[in-house]
């Protein structure tokens, strides 16, 4: 694999629909408006129709002649996922790309999702999970008629190294901890990536499931007000990481690597090549700590996925 891999290498992109999640700003953001350059349709599937509509001024301001659109998502809400995927379905046409950026970092006190889920596991894991599954028939489709088979690239982070699944508390109900919660839930991100890829292999399926991260990178969840950090603590930390660490543009390196490379492996888990994996323009397999490789955990994991979000698929 060629480390030395840049945007400019990405593929014509013309005739291939991708829905990006989270896609009103930073990583989210960058990965879109790349794959829009690139020829893509792309569907910006935001929380919050405000910010979604001003990302798609911009970027059509920047990008006249691209295919883009906004579509309202809330993966804190099973009703909108099921809404979203209806409206897409509804439309008969294939899905080439799926990216599962979206996410929720550290909210200083536990919150809950309109279905009762702790607010990280339930928009970060839960959400992705159901959009998924829902999504499934459009990415199949996109399988039995693409040269390139469709992927789905799931956004994990470097803090799954210290995170571990409590199946006794994954909801956080008896100790809420804002980290904690954070790096459990970003463990899930990439057990569910790679678990998903196995059932697919295992089911015949040619679409693809590639986790990826960005390091660290200076993003809308370093200024998100619901974060535990202070105010003044969150805006040392942004400015540290834009001196030293990724920019949200290099942070989107690894996603983009991960949808579109073609030498992107089944199992493979992508990030930057920099210090401690946290920063880098190059882009190469990354760490996958002991605990996501547990294949029990992996398959309780997803049993207790099914469960929650009323799902079975592959």
């Amino acid at each position: 694999m060629s480390t030395e891999w840049t945007p400019a290498q990405i593929p014509s992109l013309n005739g291939r629909r991708v829905v990006v999640t989270g896609a009103n700003s930073g990583i989210g953001y960058h990965t879109a408006a790349m794959l829009a350059r690139h020829g893509a349709e792309v569907v910006l599937a935001c929380r919050d129709a405000r910010r979604g509509e001003e990302a798609l001024a911009k970027l059509r301001r920047n990008q006249p002649d691209a295919k883009l659109v906004f579509e309202p998502l809330d993966l804190a809400s099973l009703a909108s996922v099921h809404d979203f995927a209806r409206r897409q379905l509804d439309q008969g046409r294939p899905l080439d790309l799926l990216i599962n950026n979206a996410g929720v970092m550290a909210p200083p006190h536990r919150l809950e999702t309109a279905d009762g889920f702790e607010r990280q596991f339930g928009t970060n894991v839960i959400g992705h999970f159901a959009l998924t599954a829902r999504l499934m028939p459009a990415l199949e489709a996109a399988a039995q008629r693409a040269k390139d088979a469709p992927r789905i690239v799931t956004v994990a982070s470097i803090a799954h190294k210290t995170g571990r699944i409590d199946f006794d508390d994954l909801q956080s109900t008896r100790h809420y901890g804002p980290m904690r919660a954070y790096r459990q839930s970003k463990l899930a991100n990439l057990i569910f990536a790679r678990e998903l890829d196995r059932r697919l292999r295992a089911a015949g399926s040619r679409v693809m499931s590639v986790p990826a991260h960005p390091g660290v990178a200076k993003t809308n969840l370093f200024r998100d007000d619901r974060s535990v950090m202070t105010r003044a603590v969150r805006a040392l930390l942004g400015e540290m990481i834009g001196a030293f660490l990724n920019s949200d543009v290099d942070g989107a390196l690894p996603t983009l690597y991960a949808a579109t490379a073609p030498d992107v492996e089944h199992g493979g888990y992508y990030g930057p090549l920099g210090l401690f994996e946290a920063r880098g323009k190059r882009v190469g397999p990354a760490y996958v700590a002991p605990q996501a490789l547990d294949a029990d955990v992996a398959n309780r994991l997803w049993q207790v996925c099914e469960t929650l979000t009323g799902e079975s698929f592959v």
